[in-house]
């Protein structure tokens, strides 16, 4: 694809790339970039392009795996274990058993498969909706909702044996 042809059938595409990339990433400076680096990758492939039956289908998936890329490196991740104790907290055995149980809590979701600890912290840490996470995931707003009541549910169970276990000793 030559400059020319690239102006008139990539570049038009801007501001829908722009109001797509904007809408995922919440940032008009960050959809901005995620345009110009789409831009970019897609000036890199020019040559395959015009074999390619929807440039723009093949723009706005470039942008959404750009977005998707930037969200996943913004670890918005808040660390449970570095979070205070609560306030009533009234000897250091209850401190420390508080802090034990963050720890223990921390691992458990950790250990969650990768879609279901990634949901769980977006919505229980970072308190993303249910339907922002289904359009960073890419995923049904009903999957997404599975996926936390089943990552919660292993938490819960996980926390109450770790619990039940430690108390016997």
């Amino acid at each position: 694809m030559e400059l020319e042809k690239f102006k008139s059938t990539v570049i038009p595409l801007r501001e829908k790339l722009q109001v797509f990339a904007k809408g995922m990433l919440r940032n008009e400076v960050d959809a901005e970039d995620a345009v110009q680096e789409a831009f970019l990758r897609l000036w890199n492939v020019r040559n395959q392009l015009d074999a390619h039956p929807n440039i723009g289908g093949f723009a706005m998936q470039t942008v959404k795996n750009i977005c998707i890329d930037r969200l996943r490196s913004e670890k918005h991740t808040i660390a449970i274990d570095s979070m205070p104790a609560a306030e009533n907290s009234e000897t250091p055995y209850t401190y420390t058993e508080q802090q034990d149980s963050v720890a223990i809590i921390r691992r458990i979701i950790d250990s969650l498969p990768e879609t279901q600890r990634r949901i769980m912290l977006m919505r229980d840490v970072e308190a993303y909706e249910l339907s922002e996470i289904a359009e960073i995931t890419g995923a049904e707003e009903s999957t997404i909702r599975v996926n936390l009541s089943r990552a919660r549910k292993t938490v819960r169970e996980r926390f109450i044996s770790i619990n039940q276990t430690m108390h016997r000793i």
